[in-house]
């Protein structure tokens, strides 16, 4: 991403209408299933900030389609987890005690991003239920998507990357890379590597209550994806599709090619 601020990248604003357009010239077609990955400040001057990549984005995939983001909330986690910052060990118990329940509807999302943050608020947009992994998703096949996500197993085969894969989407990085791409995790999943479980833990309601609530999950690790993308992208080049959309480089891919290809390259790659 580019350090240049947005309006010296631009040579005139990015409208919805111009957004929608390059989305197309993309190859983003009606009525596809979309997983978007993107950054807002790498459009440029996006008049309108957020709601116009959303609505542009909506607008080409029309009500047939289906449009998902990682509306993921990482801070309500352990705060012996919490490292982005840290907080004092003797505020332990207060945070454990304290720490608001997710809501799909309520709780902000954390790193995603001011289009994740922004889609996640939409009208019609559903938000799956995983306190900390949840994605948001609009469109036709929307409920299919995000219903049933379980709190262990969150990125795996009952996440919304799985049927993501069932409905043979597509990721689109608006000026993101692999380095943040969540679909690697569900081949972390499917690769047969051994890497562990951890506990994690979590504020959620139970029954309607307020809990605070462990669980096992496996120890995902996104250190290597910028290599396994970029082996991705050298062996598959058919399967990817580069462009502009506004001023940044935006890439489209096909999921199920790269997770296919990921599960190996992990068994391959990983001790």
């Amino acid at each position: 991403m580019s350090d240049t601020p947005p309006e010296e990248r631009s040579t005139e604003p990015v409208t919805t209408e111009v957004i929608a357009g390059d989305l197309r010239g993309l190859g983003v077609e009606r009525g596809q299933t979309l997983l978007v990955h993107g950054s807002l400040s790498a459009l440029g001057w996006v008049c309108g900030g957020p709601p116009a990549v959303v609505d542009a984005l909506q607008q080409v995939l029309g009500p047939r389609g289906t449009l998902v983001m990682p509306t993921h909330s990482p801070g309500n986690m352990d705060p012996d987890d919490m490292g982005n910052p840290p907080v004092p060990d003797s505020w332990y118990d207060t945070v454990r005690e304290e720490m608001p329940p997710y809501r799909p509807a309520v709780t902000p999302t954390r790193g995603m991003g001011a289009i994740a943050e922004c889609f996640r608020s939409c009208p019609d947009v559903r938000r799956s239920a995983h306190p900390q992994h949840s994605f948001g998703a609009w469109g036709e096949r929307a409920a299919f998507v995000t219903e049933g996500h379980p709190l262990s197993g969150s990125l795996g085969e009952e996440s919304p990357l799985a049927r993501v894969y069932d409905l043979d989407g597509d990721i689109l990085f608006l000026g993101t890379t692999h380095a943040t791409n969540t679909s690697l995790h569900l081949a972390e999943y499917r690769a047969d590597i051994d890497i562990g479980t951890e506990t994690s833990a979590t504020a959620m309601l139970v029954d309607g209550e307020r809990e605070w609530v462990e669980f096992e999950d496996l120890a995902i690790d996104d250190s290597d994806f910028p290599a396994c993308g970029q082996a991705f992208e050298s062996a598959r080049p058919g399967a990817v599709e580069t462009g502009g959309v506004g001023a940044g480089e935006a890439r489209r891919l096909s999921q199920r090619a790269l997770v296919e290809f990921a599960v190996e390259w992990f068994e391959a790659n990983r001790a």
